[in-house]
């Protein structure tokens, strides 16, 4: 199998950053939109002017706002925030989509309430098809300029690694494969709550020595809430974990590393997230993780804590203090 036609749905700055490498590699790449007037706009320039204004989309790329236009894919990739993810996938259940089509997560998420990952929702709307994940240390800015890049595939059926493979192998985008779903996307979604938390330390001026140490403590408690979900342990080691999360607590690139940081400086999450046009995954996913972590009884002391800075319950200067002065145990 070879994939021909990649549809990518969300034209924000992951998913034209994903059309871009495919468009390197594919026949036919169509990136949807919601908004009908940004997808003229891309049409016309052939610059995503909200997102990366600076690159310009060749010719392969082609744009649309009807779902409908993606029923020929055979590769359907689900680039939305989250939050709309059900939604779309609903959507687009409602397209007669090609029985071989291939839909693959790109979303960094849990949903709230159901604490479902992105591919369990994928699986409800489209129990026939077979659904695949990409996740790792990948900021679109980056990839979109062509810097070397090395993210992972997950995928359970491993007919179908090998043409995902060669579908993103670029000179400069390098896929490596795994069969765990759920700590793949587990490590995607929660690096995102402690990026928030570093950024916090950023603000805070508290320095090098602080947010080395919570980094540190935040994939250990990565590891500890993602294996009671479902997660391996050692998916965790890799670059949908380690990797994910080094590249975003520390990038000037990370929107949740920069929220947490205005945090820090004392700004409002209401304020801070009006400003922004783009979403911070990581506070959608603070409190899911949260609700999962309470029902599996998992000690989470920077999710608890982040929720807390969140909900304006605590101070930044507060959530540093409690963190650093819990009771002293073994590592």
């Amino acid at each position: 199998m070879t994939f021909q036609h990649a549809g990518i749905i969300g034209a924000g700055s992951w998913g034209t950053a994903l059309s871009l490498v495919l468009a390197e590699t594919l026949p036919r790449v169509t990136l949807w939109g919601h908004n009908a007037g940004h997808v003229e706009s891309l049409r016309a320039d052939r610059i995503n002017r909200n997102y990366l204004p600076e690159i310009r989309l060749p010719e392969p790329i082609d744009f649309t706002a009807e779902l409908d236009d993606l029923a020929a894919c055979d590769l359907l990739l689900l680039v939305t925030p989250s939050k709309a993810l059900r939604e779309v996938a609903a959507r687009l259940s409602t397209v007669t989509l090609r029985e071989d089509a291939v839909l693959l997560s790109c979303t960094k998420g849990v949903e709230r309430g159901s604490g479902l990952r992105m591919s369990e929702i994928l699986v409800e709307c489209f129990p026939q098809h077979a659904i695949a994940v990409l996740s790792g240390p990948g900021h679109a800015e980056e990839v979109a300029q062509r810097k070397p890049t090395a993210i992972v595939l997950g995928c359970r059926d491993e007919a179908l690694e090998a043409p995902l493979q060669q579908a993103f192998n670029t000179a400069y985008f390098r896929p490596y494969t795994s069969n765990d779903l759920a700590g793949i996307e587990l490590g995607g979604a929660l690096k995102n709550i402690f990026a928030l938390a570093a950024g916090v330390s950023d603000g805070l001026g508290l320095g090098d020595n602080s947010k080395a140490a919570l980094v540190t403590r935040s994939l250990a408690e990565m590891v500890r809430l993602g294996v009671a979900l479902g997660g391996q342990r050692e998916t965790f080691q890799g670059l949908s974990g380690i990797g994910d999360l080094v590249v975003t607590c520390f990038s000037h690139h990370s929107r949740n590393r920069a929220v947490g940081e205005r945090l820090g400086r004392g700004e409002t999450l209401s304020a801070i997230v009006s400003s922004m046009n783009m979403v911070a995954e990581g506070v959608p996913t603070t409190y899911s993780a949260h609700e999962c972590a309470r029902r599996l009884g998992i000690e989470t002391p920077i999710i608890d804590q982040t929720r807390a800075l969140l909900d304006g319950t605590l101070s930044a200067a507060e959530v540093a203090a409690n963190l650093i002065n819990r009771e002293p145990k073994r590592e």
